[in-house]
């Protein structure tokens, strides 16, 4: 499922092939504006959930999952050209390949065995992560939640399109950076369902982005990002200083 805004403005939610197909018409992609797939009240994103991404970063695997929040301002669709935040101590900031789980039901205190029965789907995310203000501050406002720092999309895949050794995959101006299977994950899709839905209450739309694999490394102005999940597609942006 895409979501997308027409030439005439309206926004539709088709299903894309080739083309993009909605209401017995075809839209050219390249014509229309693809949106995020969904409009999260909150993206809950998970650290270190691949052992070898805690290791680069030379930090411990948690023992449970490390969650930190991103609003809804850091959202950003298939084809944005994402503005890096001005006045970046250092001026590093990161991509991050993840996979995202989307909710699809309000819900609360959800068991493991029925966490994918709350979900919609899955999209694919990219973790923007202002690197040198994340490390001097404890709260990463500045190093996590600047606006468009959780570009999204393309589409919304059901859960049984995406397979549990899906490959997560990101390349940088056609170089890979990242990648890895989901099955490496420390915390599962259901555990982190679970864990999130503890404390906060979730919402249709709501987006867990459940951790990045080793090779986060630097963007600058001007890069091409390509963001890959097997059974959802590739996400792609690009970024300006």
């Amino acid at each position: 499922r895409v979501r997308f805004r027409d030439p005439a403005g309206a926004t539709r939610t088709g299903e894309w092939t080739d083309a993009i197909e909605c209401d017995g018409r075809s839209y050219d992609p390249a014509a229309v504006e693809v949106l995020p797939p969904c409009e999260p009240t909150k993206v809950v994103c998970v650290g270190r959930n691949y052992v070898a991404h805690a290791d680069e970063r030379g930090a411990d695997v948690p023992d449970r999952p490390l969650l930190f929040l991103k609003p809804p301002n850091a959202v950003a669709g298939h084809g944005a050209t994402v503005t890096l935040p001005t006045g970046v101590a250092g001026n590093r900031i990161e991509h991050e390949v993840e996979l995202g789980a989307v909710v699809g039901e309000r819900c609360r205190d959800v068991d493991p065995a029925e966490a994918t029965g709350v979900l919609a789907g899955y999209t694919v995310v990219n973790d923007l992560s202002n690197r040198d203000d994340q490390r001097r501050e404890t709260n990463w406002v500045r190093g996590k939640a600047f606006d468009g720092a959780a570009p999204m999309g393309p589409v919304l895949a059901t859960p049984e399109e995406v397979p549990d050794d899906a490959t997560v995959e990101c390349r940088v101006d056609g170089e890979i950076r990242q990648r890895a299977s989901r099955e490496q994950m420390v915390f599962s899709v259901p555990e982190l369902v679970s864990e999130v839905s503890r404390f906060l209450t979730l919402e249709p739309g709501d987006v867990i982005a459940t951790g990045t694999p080793e090779g986060v490394g630097p963007v600058k102005d001007g890069d091409r990002l390509e963001l890959t999940v097997d059974g959802v597609g590739t996400l792609q942006h690009t970024v300006r200083a």
